[in-house]
């Protein structure tokens, strides 16, 4: 199976990490009253409750404007750090042999953006002057941050080439043009120079480890440090020219409405567990062991209440006995079992449905959803691998599974919390259910071929994260 796109994991938690960074305001409902010869436009002011007050100062705070997002991208990617090899095996299932090199042009790509715009003539928000000393600050920062992290770490790659591989250089220079980019256009022109800059980061990260040069969490430090340097580069110009050289301000978003339909769109990334233990023979008991799950997911919104969407899933786990074998082998050999060689549980699934969000405040939605679809786990051949007497390690093929198609269901609940404009963050708790039917061939001690029809639902919980563009 070849799934390219939904190596997620990547990532996850990188897609469109910023969309948008205005400062938060009291939510404006605008309210247009139309006559025959004019038109009379009415801002209706709603007082916010007390938790929406103080969460606005936080927001406007200028140490939580620089830090808000790679802050939590680094601790976040230090706390995965046990868990790189869980989303590394969500790699090796899909796209084990993805090789390609664009990821080390793509990386520059916001850059030369952002200075052909300028030599197109396009104002953004600092002069030639200003925009150049900025990001030779942010330029420092990052470069002495990375290396000097990756020469004293001594992480080895996941390919094995180099014990450089924390953090990501690639990942943080991807991160820090497209902060230039954003600070430059994003912040004075459009929010969507935002969505496309760090939307090529992001593919930036995610290729870094489709094509094995990258764990995850060399990604998320290598995106939060690039954030980080840029803010800081630009924040040390600014003490040096203060209002000189200042082209253009930022966008004022003071009449944004947060009452709109909140539909979304984004990358999917968590941890996946099943309880089920499942026999694929009278003596083969298998269970799944704490695993990754990556995709996208979206909804659209019909109101503020409302919607209907879907996600696209690759789930991977991996496999152990849970019972002795001596029975399905000869016993010599189940004496001399050194571990089970096997792919993990591999799950790629497709859901649609209704979508429903309830506001808490303007900023904080609670929501659920109740999915149907379908789940497609690929043949596997499950083997033991065991030191014959002379020493040699073999391997002895204990159960073959056909590929199993089946139909599913989810539910979970969700806490979204809209960060800007065009960006919110959700954390997840989602559970999906899937009646299977799995075919396998066992051998017995004699060495002949079984085969065994198991009917099983594989109950599996993800708890995770995703970062979304608001589609408002």
């Amino acid at each position: 199976m070849n799934y390219n796109g939904l190596i997620t994991a990547s990532l996850v938690g990188l897609l469109l990490t910023v969309s948008s960074r205005s400062v938060a305001q009291h939510v404006i409902d605008e309210r247009t009253y139309v006559d025959d010869s004019t038109r009379v436009r009415l801002s209706l002011y709603s007082p916010p409750n007390r938790f929406q007050q103080i969460t606005d100062k936080i927001i406007s705070n200028k140490a939580f404007q620089m830090t808000y997002i790679g802050v939590p991208l680094i601790v976040s990617g230090l706390i995965v750090k046990g868990e790189d090899d869980h989303f590394h095996d969500l790699r090796n299932s899909y796209i084990p042999s993805f090789s390609n090199h664009y990821d080390d042009y793509l990386q520059y790509v916001p850059a030369a953006a952002m200075v052909g715009l300028k030599i197109g003539g396009v104002k953004g928000r600092s002069s030639w002057g200003r925009m150049l000393v900025s990001d030779a600050f942010t330029a420092a920062l990052m470069g002495i941050s990375v290396n000097a992290l990756k020469y004293s770490v001594h992480v080895k790659r996941p390919d094995g080439s180099k014990n450089n591989s924390f953090p990501s250089g690639h990942t943080a220079m991807a991160f820090m043009t497209a902060t230039m980019l954003h600070k430059e256009y994003g912040l004075t022109r459009s929010p969507w120079y935002s969505v496309g800059a760090y939307s090529i980061a992001s593919a930036t990260a995610v290729s870094r480890m489709m094509n094995n040069r990258h764990w995850l969490s060399d990604v998320m430090v290598g995106a939060g440090i690039g954030i980080l340097s840029t803010e800081l580069g630009y924040y040390l110009a600014d003490l040096i020219f203060k209002d000189r050289g200042i082209i253009r301000n930022n966008l004022s978003f003071e009449i944004f409405d947060y009452k709109r339909n909140p539909s979304f769109f984004g990358l999917y990334m968590g941890f996946s567990l099943m309880p089920t233990r499942f026999a694929l023979s009278s003596t083969v008991s298998l269970k799944a062991s704490p695993g990754s799950t990556a995709g996208f997911e979206g909804a659209w919104f019909m109101n503020r209440y409302w919607g209907i969407g879907g996600r696209f899933l690759a789930t991977s786990m991996p496999l152990s006995l849970t019972a002795p074998l001596s029975e399905s082998i000869p016993v010599e050999i189940a004496k001399r079992v050194k571990r089970l060689q096997s792919d993990p549980l591999d799950i790629a699934s497709f859901h649609v449905g209704p979508y429903i969000s309830y506001p808490l405040t303007d900023r904080f939605l609670v929501g659920t959803k109740i999915l149907a679809g379908c789940n497609l786990v690929p043949s596997n051949t499950i083997s033991v691998l065991y030191t014959s007497e002379s020493g040699e390690e073999k391997e002895r093929a204990i159960a073959n599974v056909k590929t199993n198609f089946s139909i599913s269901y989810g539910t979970g609940t969700s806490l979204t919390y809209i960060v800007k404009q065009n960006l919110g963050v959700r954390v997840f708790i989602d559970y999906n259910c899937s009646p299977s039917r799995f075919v396998s061939y066992s051998t017995n001690q004699e060495g002949e071929a079984v085969q065994y029809e198991t009917h099983k639902t594989l109950n599996t919980v993800v708890l995770g994260a995703s970062v979304n563009v608001m589609l408002w």
